[in-house]
C-alpha cells in the first residue's frame, strides 16, 4: 500500500467516524424546551400563521401557563381587557389553549367543540 492509499483510507475513517456527530448537531438535541423557549415557539407560531389577525390583537392578549408536566407545557391566551383594547377590566376570558410539547416542539389545540386536543393546523 503506497503513502496516498492510505492516507485516503485516513480520510475515509475519520469522515466516517466524524458524520455522525455532525448530523446529531444539526438535529434537535438541546434537551427539552424550557417554559420561556416554549411561549416563544407559540407565539412566533401564531404570528407567522396570522391565527388571530382577523380576530384580536396580539396586544390585547396575554399568555400564561396553566399546567407543566414532563411531557407538556399547556398554555392559555386570555383577553386583556384595558382601555385600550376595550372590555370589562375584572374579567381575562380565555381565547384559546395549546399544548408545546418539550421534546419535540409540536403544538396541539384544544377544541371546546370536540373536547379534545388536537394537531395544531395554523388558523383555525
Amino acid at each position: 500500500m503506497n503513502k496516498t492509499s492510505r492516507r485516503l483510507i485516513a480520510v475515509a475513517m475519520l469522515i466516517g467516524f466524524l458524520l455522525p456527530t455532525f448530523a446529531r448537531a444539526g438535529s434537535r438535541s438541546h434537551g427539552p424546551l424550557s417554559e420561556d423557549a416554549a411561549l416563544n415557539l407559540l407565539l412566533q407560531t401564531i404570528k407567522r400563521d396570522h391565527v388571530y389577525d382577523k380576530r384580536i390583537s396580539l396586544d390585547c392578549v396575554t399568555f400564561s401557563t396553566d399546567e407543566t408536566t414532563r411531557t407538556y407545557f399547556e398554555i392559555v391566551l386570555r383577553e386583556n381587557h384595558t382601555a385600550k383594547c376595550g372590555g370589562d377590566p375584572d374579567t381575562t376570558p380565555v381565547v384559546d389553549r395549546y399544548r408545546v410539547n418539550r421534546a419535540s416542539g409540536k403544538i396541539e389545540w384544544y377544541t371546546v367543540a370536540a373536547d379534545s386536543w388536537q394537531p395544531y393546523r395554523g388558523a383555525h
